[in-house]
Parts: C-alpha cells; structure tokens; sequence
C-alpha cells in the first residue's frame, strides 16, 4: 500500500531497486556547544553518548565500528549495501584534513553507497562544505543532515542550542547552492510552542531548499537537563494522539518532494524516562497512516506555492 507520505525507505527502495541500510558511525568528534566553544552544557535533549548508537559502544576504529553494525543488523540473507551514517555528536566539527580521511575510511569499506553527516548548522564553513559536495556522484546515497529542530528563537534558546534559526536558513541555502541533499531535523513538543507555531516551523521547511526531513519528538533522556526539568514538573510532554496530530498536520503542510527520513524520535528503553509511547515504533507509525486515512489527507495536501 502507498502511504500517504514520501517515505525514505522507500525512496531507497525504487531508487536503488534493492535493500539499502544505514550504518551508524561514531567517529568520536565534539561539539562546540560541549567542548567549551560555545557552552559546556550540550543541548538540554543531548545525553552524554551524544545519540551514539550502541552498536558503536567502546569500538574506537571506524572499519570495526561498521563491521560489527552489519553483524548486528543482519536479518535476512538478501544482498543488502549500507549508508555510513556519522550520526554522533557535531561530525563537520573537524579539520578538513581529518574529516577526509574519516569519510574516506567509511565510505571505503565493503558495500558501502552512501554518505550521510550530521551536524549543526554553525559547524559548515565553505571549505567543508566543498568537501562534502565533492562526495557527490551518480548512484551514490549523499545526505547533509542539519539540526534546525524549530525556527523559533526562544525555542532555541530553551534549547540550550547556541544558534538562532538565521544561522541555519544560512547553512542550507549555502549548501544547497553547491548541490547538497539537505535533511533537517525538527523536534515537535518543545515546551513554550503553541500549535501554530509548530506550523510556522512547517512551512518555513516548506519554502527551503531542503531534500529531507527528520522528526523526533520531545523525549526525555536520562542524564540530561530535560530530565531534571522533567522530574521537576516544569515541563508537558505530548501523548501519542496529540503527537500524531500535530506531526500530521505538519506533513500536510510539507512540500510533496521532501523525503522523510523519520517520523519519530528512536531511544533505547534503559536510558529513556518519557515519553514511554516511544519506545512502540510499530504502534507510533501505525498511529501515523491511520490519521492521514481517517482524514483522506497527505503529504503536501496545504502547501501551495503561493504560500512562499
């Protein structure tokens, strides 16, 4: 069945016309809002393993990091090529030189076709920039991921995020003018944001030139500064319903060719606090097609150009 969204795994599918994964990397860089940079506090959603995935856990080298994620992942015996995700921490945050040599090993190992780099969107000064673009090639899975998370600025702030949302308008248009597939990040729930003002967020996405989408609901991680506000009762997480209504309510508002890559926030149960619905992928994106179906509704049903 065709969902009512453009989904990434299935734009793998029909592009690729086989089983394409992503492998997570941990290529055990900083960031500047930890390293004292700009804060040493983190992001107040931020744990300390900097949304490293565990299968990278005490595995310094690159190449093992990668073997052992393409062990753990294995499901079936369908030929299967992978993504290297540098999915940990600020991974632009480098020198050039260092950069190279790290995305060279990843993309180097076997079955390996594709190129995916998170960051935040003060890290992508012009040479870094040049030297993802130059990653760029037919039949090669390039992605640039950005955390805008909202365009609000006292959201930001909140946040504990050290940029404002000009920055990453910034980032994006200068990234996509040298050809980059942008993917932003967005975070639905941050206390403070009303309904329309998510929606402000939606259709700002709407008028980028961005490639991709990534949502993540507000969780709660332990060791965070989200949790002792959390603990202190001074912030309201959303329930499932309200989530898959506003989330819907967002992609209605999408531009039809942007590629979700997520639709909700992924935590391992040992470090989660709240919100516990997370941790029930399954029920949260069946909650999702069943929204859109109950309202004959889809991606991009209330964008209109006329809008930007």
């Amino acid at each position: 069945m065709n969902k009512p969204y453009l989904f990434f795994g299935d734009h793998l599918r029909k592009k690729y016309g086989r089983r394409v994964l992503k492998l997570p990397v941990n290529a055990n860089l900083s960031c500047p809002n930890r390293d004292g940079t700009l804060s040493s506090k983190g992001c107040i959603f931020c744990s300390d393993d900097g949304s490293a995935s565990p299968t990278t856990s005490g595995i310094n080298d690159i190449s093992e990091q990668m073997k052992y994620a393409k062990e753990n992942f294995k499901r079936s015996s369908r030929e299967t090529d992978y993504i290297a995700y540098f999915q940990a921490y600020t991974n632009t945050n480098a020198s050039i030189e260092d950069l190279k040599k790290l995305y060279d090993s990843a993309i180097g190992q076997d079955h390996i076709m594709g190129l995916m780099i998170g960051t935040r969107p003060d890290c992508l000064p012009d040479n870094i920039l040049d030297l993802i673009a130059s990653y760029k090639r037919d039949n090669f899975e390039l992605w640039l991921e950005i955390g805008m998370q909202t365009i609000h600025e006292k959201s930001l702030e909140f946040l504990n995020r050290h940029h404002n949302h000009q920055s990453t308008r910034y980032a994006v248009e200068r990234a996509a003018k040298k050809g980059i597939p942008i993917c932003l990040h967005i975070i639905l729930g941050i206390p403070g944001e009303s309904w329309e003002d998510m929606m402000d967020t939606a259709q700002e996405a709407a008028s980028m030139p961005i490639r991709g989408v990534k949502f993540h609901h507000l969780h709660v991680i332990k060791g965070t500064k989200l949790e002792y506000l959390y603990n202190k009762g001074s912030i309201k997480l959303l329930s499932l319903k309200e989530y898959t209504s506003i989330l819907c309510d967002f992609i209605e508002r999408l531009r039809p060719d942007i590629i979700i890559h997520r639709l909700t926030g992924d935590r391992e149960e040992s470090t989660l606090i709240a919100p516990l619905w997370g941790l029930h992928k399954g029920t949260v994106l069946k909650s999702i097609d069943d929204e859109f179906e109950r309202r004959g509704t889809y991606q991009g049903f209330l964008y209109t150009e006329e809008d930007f």
